[in-house]
């Protein structure tokens, strides 16, 4: 085991949530968030399933205590439910590039939650850190526009507050997984969560009758490419990466590795989605980088 294995995973990590979030947002373009979330998630609890079979000869995480399953599964409500609700909707309003640079508050609210939760310390260069993430998002939302006074929004306000919704639901998440998962195995981990967060979906699709998008988007073959891409990198690798560098490494390295994906998705994007990215965006996302990690590196 090398001495960098938890940041080298975390790095592995980032890759795929940049992989993810551009397959999830152009297959949620095609169908919607609603039935990708569902879909995604039973298609990475089959990977897990079958990768655990061969690796641990479970199938099924029938070993975890009961301890495990409850904080897993609540983590798994928290994250892969409300949180990647909000997260996916904003996929599709303001993008995957927006929505991941907001996403790139995520390691301060998990360090909030940690300090009101595990009574984790919270210095001023950590303050300073949020204070510079924030003006980096900022430079990329805000604008003015010309001729006037006022500052403008640019992109949905709705998808701004879904975007940071799914980031407060992966922060708490976060915490609460590190809670549950202790030494369990991190893919199993993962499992419980996906078990959770899935059944949440198929309560919501009971209440509110909404199968027939999820059979609209089965027979869709194109996005279910992107579903299935999105799928394998991020609800399976990409998640239970992050648990398994967390288990290496301490949580706020791996959260300011992670939190690289705003920088890594430009050119995919530019190139995926013809987006058309200023110099001011460039040096708002790597701003919000730099504010991440000053968070947990000074």
């Amino acid at each position: 085991m090398t001495a960098y294995f938890g940041e080298m995973v975390a790095l592995a990590t980032a890759f795929c949530w940049t992989i993810t979030s551009i397959s999830f947002e152009w297959a949620g373009k095609k169908v919607g968030s609603l039935p990708l979330n569902l879909i995604r998630l039973v298609l990475a609890f089959l990977f897990i399933s079958i990768f655990s079979y061969f690796r641990l000869g479970l199938f099924f995480a029938s070993d975890a205590p009961p301890e495990t399953w409850g904080w897993l599964a609540l983590s798994g409500i928290i994250g892969l439910f409300i949180g990647d609700l909000l997260l996916f909707q904003a996929f599709v309003l303001i993008g995957a590039r927006v929505s991941m640079l907001i996403m790139a508050l995520t390691p301060p609210i998990a360090a909030f939650f940690g300090w009101l939760i595990l009574n984790e310390q919270m210095t001023p260069s950590q303050l300073i850190g949020m204070t510079v993430t924030i003006m980096g998002i900022a430079m990329v939302i805000l604008a003015k526009e010309k001729n006037q006074k006022t500052v403008q929004i640019r992109y949905p306000v709705k998808g701004i507050l879904m975007a940071f919704g799914g980031a407060v639901g992966q922060g708490l998440g976060l915490v609460v997984s590190k809670l549950g998962m202790k030494d369990y195995d991190p893919f199993l981990a993962t499992q419980i969560r996906i078990i959770a967060g899935a059944a949440a979906y198929i309560a919501l699709f009971f209440v509110f009758s909404k199968w027939k998008p999820v059979f609209t988007a089965l027979h869709n073959k194109k996005a279910m490419i992107g579903i299935s891409t999105g799928s394998f990198f991020g609800p399976f690798l990409g998640v239970s990466f992050s648990l398994l560098a967390v288990q290496h490494t301490t949580t706020g390295i791996v959260s300011t590795i992670m939190s690289i994906v705003p920088v890594l998705i430009i050119i995919p994007s530019i190139i995926v989605f013809k987006e058309k990215v200023s110099l001011k965006e460039v040096a708002g996302a790597v701003i919000a980088f730099g504010g991440v990690v000053m968070f947990f590196v000074f």
